[in-house]
């Protein structure tokens, strides 16, 4: 890569470990709050799912604003602000304040992987696109690593009660990448090329420009993909921590080497999805992916197999579950015009989000009337379903150059 690149890479690669860290600490600390507030299974699965809603309208904003000031000065702002709502969680009161604040970090934390993976796409060349934007995915993993072993940490050193504030407060820590990114991190020449035509035009392209007719069918199915590509990995990961320490009987530190497994595999997930995005193409990843997912998904949680072996069948659970999610920002960067671009990524992936963010509700509420494995492999066979049929659907775009893409373009 050369210097812009890479500081642009590093920057949100960072970027988005942390945000990672931010989201995945969640999960980690559910039972603990479920125990200590007496929150109901579907009620804790609530935080998650207005985090993930509020992240929905967080990435299309962000997204919109970054197609006017710029991706760089909107990154800043959407780290800035998770940054400060995830400290504030720590200091929550009650069920509903945590809430409250959960919800309000959704904002940033959609917006700042929506932002993030345009100026990624952008800065880099078309060639190497796919495995510098999946391999910036494969941040989240790292991430992930660094929050449970927080949890591991912290919950060996404090008892329950501060051990899951502890953890919250950790998530300040992106704020001090505002720093990097100020300093190291130019804006990419296509976008600001964008912004002085739209300026020299007399206007930006409008927030709806991305439902007009010419370009409305690639809005609703990359939509549809992101939907079924969020809907399974959340189905499955808010409440594999619980699972392990209910139906598997596993304590929250116990659990840790199985997690550990599991993230190991979504990192060689994340970087061997990156090669294949360039290898053979954005839609035949997705596909290979999404069909290995529902086979060890089924594998994981409905087979009554030892311990052990579910330990080691945690590897290939996150490779497939995760590996897909590479392709979804070089993808989604490919199937927009620049002027438009941060409005129609933002809002697909984000759209996603937000309806993938009902999963851990439904799979609470489910779980009540069912057994919560069953729960979340329903949630999970459905969501990756419909990632397979929406990708079939959508054009190839690997090695397209982002200024050949046109609305209504095809490939």
């Amino acid at each position: 890569m050369t210097g812009p690149e890479r500081s642009t890479f590093f920057a949100c690669a960072a970027g988005w470990a942390l945000d990672g860290m931010d989201y995945m600490i969640y999960p980690l600390v559910l039972g603990t709050i479920m125990q200590l507030w007496h929150v109901s299974a579907g009620l804790a699965g609530l935080a998650a799912t207005a985090t993930l809603l509020a992240s929905a309208f967080g990435g299309w904003l962000a997204g919109f604003a970054s197609d006017r000031i710029g991706r760089v000065r909107t990154l800043q702002i959407t780290i800035l602000w998770f940054s400060l709502f995830s400290l504030l969680s720590a200091f929550a009161r009650n069920y509903t304040e945590l809430l409250v604040y959960r919800t309000l970090l959704g904002f940033g934390f959609g917006g700042e992987w929506a932002v993030g993976a345009v100026l990624m796409g952008e800065a880099i060349r078309p060639a190497f696109r796919g495995r510098a934007v999946g391999t910036v995915q494969s941040g989240w993993a790292i991430g992930w690593a660094g929050a449970v072993a927080a949890q591991a940490v912290l919950y060996s050193i404090f008892p329950p009660a501060l051990a899951w504030r502890a953890m919250f407060a950790l998530g300040v820590l992106p704020a001090l990448l505002v720093l990097y990114i100020r300093r190291r991190v130019p804006e990419p020449a296509i976008a600001k090329q964008a912004q002085a035509r739209a300026a020299a035009e007399g206007g930006y392209a409008p927030l709806g420009r991305i439902f007009a007719p010419d370009i409305l069918r690639t809005t609703i199915l990359a939509a549809a993909a992101a939907t079924g590509a969020q809907g399974g990995y959340y189905a499955i990961t808010t409440w594999l921590p619980k699972f392990l320490t209910t139906a598997r009987g596993l304590s929250v530190v116990g659990s840790t080497g199985y997690l550990a497994f599991l993230i190991a595999g979504a990192f060689a997930g994340y970087l061997v999805g990156a090669w294949l995005s360039d290898r053979i193409g954005r839609r035949a990843l997705f596909m290979v992916f999404s069909a290995g997912a529902v086979l060890i998904v089924l594998l994981y949680m409905e087979l009554p197999i030892p311990n052990q072996a579910m330990l080691w069948l945690g590897f290939p659970l996150g490779f497939f579950a995760s590996g897909y999610f590479s392709g979804m920002g070089p993808f989604l960067t490919e199937l927009f015009p620049t002027e438009m671009r941060g409005s129609g990524q933002g809002f697909c992936y984000n759209f996603g989000r937000g309806i993938g963010a009902l999963f851990p509700t439904l799979v609470g509420f489910l779980a009540v009337h069912l057994s919560l494995a069953t729960a979340i492999t329903v949630f999970a066979l459905a969501a990756y379903a419909l990632l397979f049929f929406a990708a079939y659907a959508l054009p190839e775009t690997r090695g397209r150059k982002l200024e050949d893409v046109f609305a209504g373009s095809s490939p």
